[in-house]
């Protein structure tokens, strides 16, 4: 594992490097994108797609897409979750903001930013499901694009965890509106300079369990290249299901599915548009 890794002197100073050039573009970015957001400016959605991409350049990260991004606005994307990663990551397929629990809004730094890219908070007990929706439903009435990580929390990357269905109750919409667009989406990291990433390395990119963020943070920076796949399953009308517990488990299955094909190194073929997506994101 270290001839992996890498020297610790060399892991250390590329960290160095890394986190002092991320701190000084997002500083330089903040304000701008603070004036973007207070006067509505179409550049809040356009910029954080910029600012992720050229962040995921700084990390070392290569983002492969395979699917397409829908169209439909509004459009629920229902995802796994494996860290605080995924936020950068997903951020460069399109403009999208994400539905994260209350407590992040309280975080020193990342909860700023999180506010920047118009998060929805929501309490996650579940009697609080009601407001769980009403919060969500509004934004998505205003035709925005929300990610949704279904399992309620970050997992160790090996495998889903059980999708939560109260979480689905926003696609429990009035008859007389249109039904909701939900897409099934996917993300695995998937290789180390170039070497699959297996059970023992997955730590270092999954954020779980009692992990402290700093020093997580401080070792994937030292970390080399990495590559992420995202795929994005056809997305589906909420109304195709009778209940939300349905569609949590066809959602779960078909996220579980794709998951397990990324880290397997299954059906890797790439259309024309997925290839464009992830070399955009590279070279940003």
């Amino acid at each position: 594992m270290n001839d992996l890794l890498g020297p610790a002197l060399v892991r250390n100073t590329r960290a160095a490097v890394r986190m002092t050039l991320y701190l000084l573009f997002t500083l330089a970015l903040i304000p701008v994108q603070a004036v973007a957001v207070s006067m509505r400016l179409r550049l809040r959605e356009s910029l954080p797609v910029f600012y992720h991409s050229v962040c995921c350049r700084l990390w070392g990260m290569t983002v492969v897409v395979n699917g397409q991004l829908a169209q439909d606005r509004p459009l629920l994307l229902i995802s796994n979750h494996t860290s605080y990663l995924d936020i950068p990551v997903l951020s460069t397929i399109g403009a999208l903001s994400f539905v994260a629990k209350s407590e992040v809004a309280g975080w020193p730094f990342f909860g700023l930013l999180a506010k920047l890219q118009r998060t929805v908070f929501v309490d996650r007990r579940r009697a609080s499901t009601a407001k769980q929706r009403d919060a969500i439903s509004e934004r998505l009435a205003e035709g925005s694009r929300l990610v949704l990580f279904a399992e309620g929390t970050s997992s160790d990357g090996n495998r889903v965890l059980p999708f939560k269905s109260a979480l689905f109750s926003v696609a429990e919409r009035a008859e007389a509106e249109e039904p909701l667009m939900l897409q099934p989406m996917s993300i695995a990291f998937t290789h180390l300079n170039g070497i699959p990433i297996g059970h023992a390395l997955r730590p270092h990119f999954a954020w779980y369990g009692d992990m402290a963020l700093g020093g997580h943070l401080w070792t994937f920076a030292g970390l080399g290249r990495t590559r992420i796949e995202v795929r994005l399953m056809p997305p589906v009308p909420a109304n195709a299901f009778r209940n939300r517990r349905e569609l949590s488990r066809f959602m779960q299955d078909q996220v579980q599915n794709a998951v397990a094909a990324s880290i397997s190194g299954r059906d890797t073929d790439l259309t024309p548009d997925a290839v464009a997506l992830g070399s955009a994101s590279e070279a940003a």
